[in-house]
């Protein structure tokens, strides 16, 4: 039945054969038409399929050159659906595949139709699937068309040619080695492009073809991966994922490519999609497992051991499996120097991923991290000046310091505090510092506290730098330590106050983990703090930080700063002397005023000030208020005489004091009463009136200038006049609106009657002597009778309230 069935079709198959050879366009067209009616849409059975197929092969190959394209579609389809149908699609071989690699494998693209381009691949990978190692002999030719179509312009072409080279190299792994190599460079050539489904196929194709190649062109491919980790197509990152797993667990020379593959795969466990995070989980813990059973003699001594979890092992973190840990531990010395150069890398994302991979890495190696601490700290300081903060915030240098013991890491870290690597980036030593002490124990910390304190408070580290990041990390470690150890840091409480003089705060966590309040606190060390700060008080400038621990100690200090007074004035005697920095005086005057403006609280809490005061006028006040030419040392002076306005108003600055002093303070006041500052008269002004308080009558006028005028100053809405009558010292206030009317011959000012009233109590005698001596002068005597009238009163009231 089967000749006779077979003879009848190609005989009915003839006529239309013939037709193929027509000029006619669509005579052929027709005749292609009838052959597959005729053929496949019969129903024919496969065996007269296989006959058919065979008899007709060489003209329908000929069609595929034909000009009209809907012919070539035609013999095409006809082609694929003989080789999906046929039991030996094989036998077509020596025929189909040499054509096809004349037709698509040649330089110059001879099909310009890109949908037949794809029913051609589409062709060709049907015919891989169903031929498989048949196609072995055609080796060259299917990488000849492979080479050009997986670079094809259309990007469904480009996907099928990728899925049609997995294939292939699964069905002749033995043969495909040998040119496997030479598709790896069209398809780096395409894993870049715009569309992410060609990305992904991309990926797979360069899976099979390093899989069943021959292992010389993992490096060629391992960056190109390396950037599609950072593709913005979550599938795209998927298929990477997938393909270096596969390679970690198939590939035949995979031990020689550990090192590289490993940081590809532990890259994906951080990735933002929790499915890429599983399915790399899964992969890496089948590779951990499978290295295991590899390699079982080797680790069977050390099993026990490293299947102990270290303690303080970080909480809710699940361990890595013994296999993954000991593929980490045996390839950590090839990974940090890639790492370190990814770290320094000019793009943001691929920073960020390098220092989430550090991350894992650090919690496989475990202890055996103490073998690289070197480069390791090196990369971390790199990494903690980094200006992406999501590069910062993945330093998990805390693993150091919950795996390595502290005797090694704070060897190398101490001596990188006190000497930085890097003078514009001082800080990054003390962030990994505080970072590692965090994840250390109270346990292992508590030997080494007074090691890492006295580092801590040497001048190098804490008195050297004053940008605002590294005082913030100083008081980071400060603040890790007291949370980390809390009572266990009594023992350094000293030392650590050095260092929080700075920070309020800390100084309070510092009291707290005592049971001290504040004040106790200072109370306890402050003769230890003022010694410290006097051992370098000959160098202080207006730059240098133990200025300012010097005003934080005596401002948080409170009530304990005026117990210890006989440390505190020769400390500031050496630091105002006129000869030292303008500006540093300035501000420790600034600091002096504000604590004499509540001295009872402060410099005077134990009643002792008074004893010191003629020493803090006369060596520290008055050569302060001398005149030097310069903006700067005016700004002192006022300092200065704002620190005599508080003195001269507490009765704290006793009346023989000033007594002592007079001349010399009377002259320097009354010259500071001409300075061009507002401020400085004003202050001047009050300074000499509150003298006055004092001392009264008591001032020796035979000192005072003797001045042909009035002295006047003006501020802050007060008028002062300072009236000379025979060599006593008259003051007067009044405010800016009165009006000045009067005149009392050559020694007088014009001043309103009521404020010579007032003044009248300081010498009523003379003041009346004076008044009658210069009525007459006067245009009219109406207010000098008033005044005469006020001091016979004020003489009579006097005289009343005398005792008999």
């Amino acid at each position: 039945m089967l000749p006779q069935e077979l003879h009848r079709t190609l005989r009915g198959l003839h006529r239309h054969l013939n037709c193929l050879n027509e000029d006619n366009k669509a005579t052929r067209k027709r005749a292609l038409e009838s052959i597959k009616k005729e053929t496949i849409d019969k129903g024919l059975s496969s065996s007269v399929l296989q006959e058919v197929f065979f008899a007709i092969l060489k003209p329908l190959l000929k069609c595929l050159s034909d000009t009209m394209e809907r012919c070539r579609e035609t013999t095409i389809v006809t082609m694929t659906e003989f080789i999906r149908c046929v039991p030996k699609p094989e036998e077509s071989l020596p025929y189909l595949i040499p054509c096809l690699a004349q037709r698509f494998g040649e330089k110059e693209v001879l099909e310009p139709s890109e949908e037949l381009r794809l029913l051609a691949v589409e062709m060709l990978t049907l015919t891989v699937e169903v031929c498989g190692r048949h196609l072995a002999p055609y080796l060259n030719e299917m990488i000849s068309i492979l080479q050009r179509t997986i670079v094809d312009p259309f990007p469904d072409v480009k996907r099928e040619s990728c899925k049609c080279t997995v294939n292939f190299a699964k069905c002749v792994p033995e043969h495909f080695h040998m040119q496997a190599e030479s598709l790896v460079k069209p398809l780096m050539l395409t894993i870049t492009h715009q569309h992410s489904r060609v990305r992904v196929s991309v990926i797979e194709a360069t899976g099979a073809v390093i899989q069943h190649g021959s292992g010389k062109n993992v490096d060629d491919v391992l960056s190109h991966l390396a950037q599609r980790l950072f593709d913005d197509s979550p599938q795209v990152r998927k298929a990477v994922t997938a393909v270096v797993g596969d390679w970690l667990l198939n590939m035949r020379d995979r031990y020689s490519y550990f090192h590289k593959l490993i940081p590809l795969l532990l890259s994906s466990i951080t990735d933002e999609i929790p499915e890429i995070r599983l399915l790399a989980d899964d992969l890496w813990k089948d590779v951990g497992l499978q290295w295991e059973k590899e390699n079982e003699d080797d680790i069977k001594d050390k099993l026990d051991f490293l299947l102990t979890t270290p303690l303080h092992y970080p909480s809710g973190v699940e361990r890595p499996g013994l296999g993954c840990r000991e593929l980490v531990v045996r390839n950590l010395g090839r990974l940090v120097p890639a790492i370190t150069h990814d770290m320094t890398d000019w793009l943001v994302p691929t920073r960020i991923r390098t220092s989430q991979l550090l991350s894992v890495l650090l919690l496989h190696a475990e202890d055996h991290t103490t073998q690289h601490l070197q480069p390791l700290l090196a990369m971390l300081y790199r990494a903690c000046t980094d200006s992406e903060r999501d590069v910062v915030n993945n330093v998990t240098a805390k693993l150091i310091g919950t795996f390595v013991p502290p005797p090694a890491f704070l060897k190398l870290l101490l001596e990188h505090v006190t000497v930085p690597h890097s003078s514009s980036h001082p800080w990054a030593p003390l962030m990994v510092l505080a970072a590692v002490l965090g994840g250390s124990s109270r346990e292992l910390l508590k030997p080494h506290l007074h090691q890492i304190a006295n580092i801590l408070i040497q001048p190098d580290v804490c008195q050297e730098y004053q940008q605002v990041m590294y005082l913030e990390q100083l008081l980071t470690c400060v603040d890790v330590l007291l949370h980390q150890c809390e009572s266990e840091c009594t023992s350094v409480s000293l030392q650590l106050l050095q260092v929080l003089v700075t920070a309020l705060e800390s100084a309070h966590l510092l009291s707290k983990v005592q049971d001290l309040d504040l004040i106790e606190l200072y109370r306890k060390h402050m003769r230890q703090l003022l010694d410290w700060l006097s051992a370098s008080v000959n160098t202080w400038t207006s730059y240098s930080p133990q200025r300012l621990q010097l005003q934080i100690i005596v401002m948080q200090s409170g009530p304990v700063i005026g117990e210890f007074l006989n440390q505190l004035m020769p400390l500031l005697h050496s630091c105002l002397q006129p000869n030292r920095d303008t500006e540093m005086r300035m501000s420790i005057f600034t600091m002096l005023a504000k604590l004499l403006l509540n001295a009872s609280n402060t410099l005077d809490s134990q009643g002792q000030f008074c004893d010191e005061s003629q020493s803090f006028l006369h060596n520290i006040l008055l050569p302060n208020l001398v005149w030097h030419a310069g903006r700067t040392a005016a700004a002192v002076r006022t300092s200065a005489l704002s620190c005599l306005l508080q003195l001269g108003s507490h009765t704290m600055s006793q009346r023989n004091n000033l007594l002592c002093l007079e001349e010399k303070l009377s002259s320097l006041v009354l010259s500071a009463l001409e300075e061009d500052s507002q401020m400085s008269r004003l202050l001047a002004c009050r300074s000499l009136s509150a003298m006055l308080r004092l001392i009264g009558t008591s001032l020796h006028h035979e000192n005072l200038p003797e001045p042909s005028s009035f002295v006047l100053a003006a501020a802050s809405g007060e008028v002062f006049f300072f009236i000379w009558i025979e060599g006593i010292l008259f003051l007067f206030i009044l405010s800016v609106d009165c009006c000045l009317f009067c005149g009392f011959g050559s020694i007088f000012v014009f001043v309103c009657s009521e404020i010579l009233k007032k003044g009248s109590s300081v010498h009523p005698t003379l003041l009346k002597r004076e008044a009658e001596a210069v009525r007459d002068k006067q245009r009219s005597p109406h207010y000098c009778d008033l005044l005469l009238q006020h001091i016979s009163s004020v003489s009579t009231e006097t005289a009343a309230d005398s005792p008999v």
